[in-house]
């Protein structure tokens, strides 16, 4: 098993360049399924769950090449694909279950293992089998299977969520793409990702509009076309690196990003008292040496993401007065609160708010990462901790960070993996 060992209270000084998206990248890969013709993606994050859904991919039968230098994914399809995605790759990886959508419209059946991934709630698939059943689907779920069929093929639709979902957003359109007629989907994600997608399969000749600013309409194709398309950055992977250099940055350059995306999670870090210099391809860190306490609500896009709660938490640790961090988005995502405390974090939890006493020092000890993003709060916590950190069960780490302590060692972080 793998482990990283950090020296922290080291100042970090240096450039890193944002990888792609897997969050982008994961939809996209499952849309690939729709089309028969060749694909080319670009900027693609080579991060474990891209390689888990590359992995699904080749199993139901599309041919996949991979430029680990270039970081580019070929993709063809010459063949009937299967109409199945088993638990074995689906176990460590929630969006396995994107590929339900497609296989189902273009194949009128498909059988889809429950998915798995973080413990960080409940994040039931009922909202993804919602919409499906909207667009004419039968569905029934036996043995951790989900089957679904649409004898006649999938029909356009109204669906109206009754809550906003990523997943069930992205799986609705996937499959509404090649429904017969029109569908529109109200009360939709729209993060960058989900944007990002519908970009991607308007190169494939979809028609998909935005007609509000939660409402998509989609009619329906049966003929997709070839198309190039590259990534967009992740914006996670940013705001990661932006905690960072405010903690223990001297001046550190974030490059290949739009900083247009990100602007609520500017707006808080400004507030906190980061200091930064904004471009419009890139944003340079600098020493943030008075942070201020702040309160602040987890929420869907544009509010602040869920995926960096962890993150900001270790930053409000060094804050001056008490912050509050409430998490709207899932029930169960304070995993990583108790390991912070054993570093020192002074943080209480009840139900879904979180109280983070600031001013506080941080000493190194061995640690163990519950899931992707809460393995990054430990690393964060580590580069500001006196001594040494050892952080156990990094695979969480290493399902959604591209190449995280080669970066951090570029800007001098004293960080290795044994």
């Amino acid at each position: 098993m793998q482990k990283l060992i950090i020296k922290g209270k080291k100042f970090l000084s240096g450039s890193i360049n944002i990888s792609g998206s897997k969050n982008a990248t994961l939809p996209i890969l499952a849309a690939t399924i729709l089309s028969d013709k060749p694909l080319t993606l670009k900027n693609v994050p080579l991060v474990q769950d891209v390689y888990t859904m590359i992995n699904l991919l080749k199993f139901i039968g599309l041919s996949v090449k991979i430029s680990k230098k270039n970081k580019t994914l070929n993709i063809s399809n010459n063949k009937k694909l299967k109409t199945i995605a088993p638990y074995n790759l689906l176990k460590t990886m929630r969006a396995g279950v994107l590929v339900l959508g497609p296989l189902l419209a273009k194949y009128k059946k498909a059988k889809v293992s429950l998915p798995g991934g973080c413990a960080i709630g409940a994040r039931p698939v009922n909202l993804h089998l919602f919409a499906l059943e909207k667009l004419g689907a039968k569905i029934k779920i036996s043995n951790g299977y989900i089957y679904a069929s649409a004898k006649n093929g999938l029909k356009g639709a109204i669906i109206k969520f009754p809550s906003i979902s990523v997943g069930a957003t992205e799986n609705a359109i996937l499959a509404a793409v090649s429904a017969k007629g029109q569908t529109i989907i109200s009360n939709c994600a729209i993060e960058p990702e989900i944007q990002d997608m519908i970009f991607f399969l308007k190169k494939l000749g979809c028609n998909i509009n935005f007609i509000g600013k939660r409402k998509i309409l989609i009619i329906g194709i049966s003929d997709f076309k070839k198309a190039n398309h590259e990534i967009i950055f992740d914006r996670i992977e940013l705001g990661t690196y932006l905690i960072a250099g405010a903690l223990v940055g001297k001046k550190i350059i974030l490059n290949k990003v739009n900083p247009k995306i990100i602007k609520t999670e500017i707006k808080i870090m400004k507030k906190m008292g980061v200091r930064m210099k904004v471009e419009k391809n890139k944003i340079i860190v600098f020493e943030s040496k008075k942070l201020n306490s702040i309160s602040i609500k987890t929420g869907a896009y544009p509010g602040f993401p869920t995926d960096l709660q962890a993150q900001i938490m270790v930053l409000m640790s060094k804050a001056s007065g008490i912050s509050k961090v409430k998490e709207s988005i899932f029930e169960n995502r304070f995993m990583h609160v108790p390991e912070l405390k054993r570093m020192g974090a002074k943080i209480s939890t009840k139900n879904n708010v979180a109280i983070i006493t600031g001013s506080t020092s941080f000493s190194g000890a061995e640690v163990m990462a519950t899931d992707l993003r809460a393995s990054v709060s430990l690393v964060l916590a580590a580069l500001i901790a006196d001594n040494r950190t050892t952080i156990n069960r990094i695979y969480h780490l290493d399902r959604g960070y591209e190449n995280l302590e080669k970066k951090l060692k570029k800007c001098k972080a004293n960080i290795n993996r044994i």
